[in-house]
């Protein structure tokens, strides 16, 4: 084992640079920077689909196809790129990663077709992803230790958060303002900037890998994650149990819950193939051991949740402000600006609690706090937008993941010495897009079924609506009611040709049963939040702001003894 540089510690901070110098700030703020494009893509993609597909003459279920598709890769390909990062070094895996992160983004800028856009963003800028994504978790824990590496943590948990905030803000602006195309247009020289940054970035203890790649563990893995993200991302659009628009059926029945079975099974799989591999004396593509440390696999089960948690919000929320209340994708961004400000400043706050306070009672305060914010949301939903008490939900909700977000990626990293950070690294990965993908999933079949059942009983006990409309819209509503604007319900009821008292009817009794699908959707973000309380008991329950990078060796060693 090969030693590079020795990582920035609290007492060198100190006495060399008051704790806050130069040699702190460059390399946090390299990474945060990367971490912040990778955040950034997706959120200002699904804000630009309606200006994409209009410039390239393509169709929403083809743009819906290549944000799966995008998803797919990153969590089809994470374990691998944490593991060529193993052997590559993590800087260089990162570089090159930032590489083709930037040739899919430039490629996507120009793209004059969807076939090329499809190229440059769902497969080249997912394949970068792969390599960046665990090589920033690998990095920072490389080149920090102590007060500095909690610090760091909350500064990468902050932007990663503020930049799914502030994405449908930056994305509705540039597309509104200039063209889509601007932003990965900036996604490249920002990418290029880190690239040269990147000398800043020290490389750290680098592991003793075998010789031989495991190949097998990359197919495996690949085919399982892929199977199970694919079937939640398009869960939507195939039906859950009946099948609607699925590619094909299982004995009539749609395909998505047996192909997340058939990918967990996959999964097993893989990790059984893991440990034998180990045994023989080879090099899995991730060490089994690894999930049997407590702080690790309970930190892994949180930031799933947090990231389920995160994109049911943001699934939810863009529908009520945009379909609801009317707004453009810009104001929209704005309404949910104050999450992104008290997000960050609460992922500094937390980062700085770290040396007094454990890291479970951290994330379990974030938790509760998150859980209070939707609560707040769900009182704020209503026709008519209640904005103090919307930006107030919204601060309450920021404030909470940010606390969650500072401390996560220091609980699992500090779980285990800094020569496997990579392997988590791509653990984190793979957990953030599993927890993305069921948040996006099942919050908006709850949504959509809630829709459904309160549209049903509200024209069903409405005496203004003729027999005859109520029997249409309960057959409509075994086909699946669409979740559209306003506009769009009024001009479906005239076109169905009621008269134009009902049509005001129906449209209002749309409409409120659209506050209730939302809020029956948010009622499940808070109430399977509450998982992450405990999943979270497994975290370290002592502050992580003095571990000693040297005695993590004994520590995982003796927890995972511990559990035998």
């Amino acid at each position: 084992m090969t030693t590079t540089s020795e990582p920035l510690d609290s007492k060198q901070g100190s006495n060399q640079l008051g704790g806050r110098g130069l040699r702190f700030w460059l390399p946090i703020c390299v990474l945060a920077f990367a971490q912040f494009v990778m955040v950034l893509d997706s959120t200002v993609m699904a804000v630009s689909i309606s200006a994409v597909v209009k410039d390239l003459g393509t169709t929403v279920s083809k743009m819906q196809l290549a944000i799966a598709c995008f998803s797919l890769v990153m969590a089809a390909f994470m374990l691998a790129g944490a593991g060529l990062g193993n052997r590559l070094g993590r800087k260089r895996a990162f570089v090159i990663g930032l590489v083709i992160y930037a040739c899919g983004s430039f490629t996507t800028a120009l793209a004059p077709t969807f076939g090329a856009l499809f190229i440059g963003w769902s497969v080249l800028e997912g394949l970068g992803a792969v390599l960046v994504i665990p090589a920033i978790a690998a990095l920072t824990a490389a080149n920090y230790s102590g007060k500095q590496r909690a610090l760091a943590f909350g500064i990468i948990g902050g932007i990663s958060g503020a930049a799914a905030a502030a994405g449908p803000v930056i994305g509705g602006w540039v597309t509104s303002a200039y063209s889509w195309r601007y932003i990965f247009a900036s996604e490249v020289v920002i990418c290029l900037a880190v690239v040269a940054l990147s000398r800043f970035i020290k490389e750290g203890e680098r592991p003793t890998v075998g010789k031989g790649f495991d190949f097998l563990g990359v197919a495996l893995s690949a085919l399982g994650f892929g199977l199970i993200v694919i079937s939640l991302v398009q869960a939507g659009i195939w039906g859950w149990v009946m099948p609607r628009e699925a590619p094909f059926t299982v004995l009539g029945f749609s395909p998505t819950i047996p192909m997340v079975v058939l990918g967990i099974f996959v999964v097993w799989i893989f990790l059984a193939s893991q440990a034998r591999l180990k045994e023989s004396g080879g090099t899995p593509l991730l060490d089994p051991e690894l999930l049997r440390i407590p702080s690790l696999s309970g930190g892994l089960a949180t930031l799933g949740v947090q990231q389920f948690v995160i994109a049911g919000l943001f699934f939810v929320l863009p529908l009520y402000l945009q379909y609801v209340l009317g707004l453009d994708a810009l104001e929209s961004g704005l309404r949910i600006l104050p999450l992104s400000v008290s997000l960050l400043v609460a992922s500094f706050l937390g980062a700085a609690l770290s040396s007094r306070f454990a890291a479970r009672r951290l994330v379990r305060v974030g938790l509760s706090i998150t859980i209070l914010g939707v609560v707040f949301c769900i009182a704020a939903v209503d026709v008519h937008l209640r904005s103090n008490l919307f930006a107030l939900a919204m601060s309450i909700t920021g404030a909470g993941i940010g606390i969650v977000a500072s401390q996560l990626g220091n609980v699992t990293q500090s779980s285990v010495n800094v020569t496997r950070s990579n392997e988590v690294g791509g653990l984190q990965g793979t957990a953030q897009n599993l927890g993305a993908s069921l948040g996006t999933a099942l919050i908006g079949a709850i949504l959509l079924s809630g829709l459904n059942s309160a549209f049903v009983r509200t024209v069903g006990a409405n005496p203004k609506v003729e027999p005859q409309t109520k029997v249409a819209v309960e057959a409509a509503s075994k086909q699946g009611i669409a979740f559209v604007s306003e506009d769009q319900a009024r001009a479906a009821a005239e076109a169905s040709g009621l008269s134009s008292s009902e049509v005001d009817t129906v449209v209002n009794d749309y409409v409120t049963s659209q506050i209730d699908g939302l809020k029956a959707a948010l009622g499940a973000v808070a109430i399977l939040g509450l998982l992450g309380l405990v999943a979270s008991r497994r975290i370290q329950n002592h502050p992580l702001a003095g571990d000693d990078p040297e005695e993590l060796d004994e520590l995982e060693n003796e927890e995972i003894v511990k559990n035998q």
